[in-house]
């Protein structure tokens, strides 16, 4: 409990100093100064605390949705974008950007809109196929997601071949992932989507940590397994297509933050969501604000940031299990 309350004030801190960051510095006198009058409190309070916001929700909800994931399909490489998420909202990002038809849809942008909707039609397909005969079954609910994660990969090529210059151009940064130009009242309801569909993956980290010891386990112990398996992913790919809609797909932070909560925490599913919920999201508000500063005045996409220090990482892990096995 002292370390939970440990990473929450580190979340709280996190969230209330990142905006600072940036090549301007603003005075503390500016942030309550009437916005027609100081710049300051527009780059404050209109750029910086909203895309701190988005990054802390969105860092939290692809950890705590790699964790699931994990969990889920016992297998600690398994990652948000496993079940071919990312790469249905990427595809129709592309498609939005090559027919290059602006439009917006209840406050969202089109590219917006355009992800969420390929978010959710690889979940009606991952529902379809878990209503198949043995198709409740994880492997084959994992085997379909992979399936569609490279069929739609492939499309993203061909839309990318037929794009002029300028539609190429921003799917390639879109694919990037980034903050900027985050709006917290154009990106408020998905915002509260992932902020439910997070709450409810936390609810249910107890069934997860039965599950963590296989169906039968948990089965003996009241779980509804299948209903519960079925629950986890809906609520997951809705939270994850809701953030990559915002931010575009951010690699290895769902991957990243688990593994080390794991293994500075235990097992225990529980304690481990927690930390990962809260870890993800200090993880990725504070690899945005690196990107913002690096090479300023120019800006560095996140996850190009998130990439370089993920593949490290497990080359660090890779390194220390061969260790291992040699002696």
């Amino acid at each position: 409990m002292k370390r939970l309350t440990i990473l929450l004030l580190a979340s709280i801190l996190s969230v209330t100093t990142a905006p600072f960051v940036g090549i301007t510095r603003i005075p503390l006198a500016e942030l309550v100064a009437p916005a027609q009058l100081s710049v300051g409190h527009d780059i404050f309070w209109g750029m910086r605390v909203p895309r701190v916001i988005a990054a802390f929700l969105t860092g939290a909800a692809l950890a705590g949705g790699g964790l699931a994931f994990q969990v889920i399909f016992r297998n600690v490489l398994a990652t948000p974008f496993t079940l071919g998420v990312s790469s249905g909202a990427a595809f129709f990002v592309a498609l939005y950007f090559l027919i290059g038809a602006p439009f917006a849809l209840l406050g969202l942008s089109g590219s917006m809109v355009a992800s969420f909707l390929g978010a959710l039609c690889v979940l009606l397909m991952i529902r379809a196929f878990s209503g198949m005969r043995g198709g409740s079954a994880t492997d084959t609910i994992l085997l379909a997601g992979v399936v569609m994660s490279y069929v739609f990969s492939s499309l993203i090529i061909l839309v990318q071949y037929l794009s002029d210059f300028n539609a190429l151009f921003k799917i390639a940064r879109w694919l990037m992932g980034g903050f900027e130009g985050v709006l917290l009242a154009e990106s408020a309801p998905l915002l509260l989507i992932a902020l439910a569909c997070l709450a409810s993956i936390v609810a249910l980290a107890p069934r997860l940590n039965l599950l963590a010891f296989g169906d039968d386990f948990a089965a003996s112990h009241g779980v509804p397994v299948r209903s519960t398996i079925l629950l986890v992913l809906t609520v997951t790919c809705l939270m994850i297509g809701a953030v990559v809609a915002i931010a575009g797909p951010i690699g290895f932070v769902g991957i990243i933050i688990p593994q080390l909560f794991r293994l500075l925490w235990g097992a225990d599913a529980r304690w481990v969501m927690a930390g990962s919920v809260l870890g993800g999201g200090i993880f990725l508000v504070w690899c945005d604000a690196f990107a913002r500063i690096v090479l300023a005045p120019y800006e560095i996409p996140v996850g190009v940031i998130t990439s370089l220090i993920g593949g490290p990482y497990f080359l660090v892990l890779l390194w220390n299990s061969l260790r291992r096995h040699v002696r």
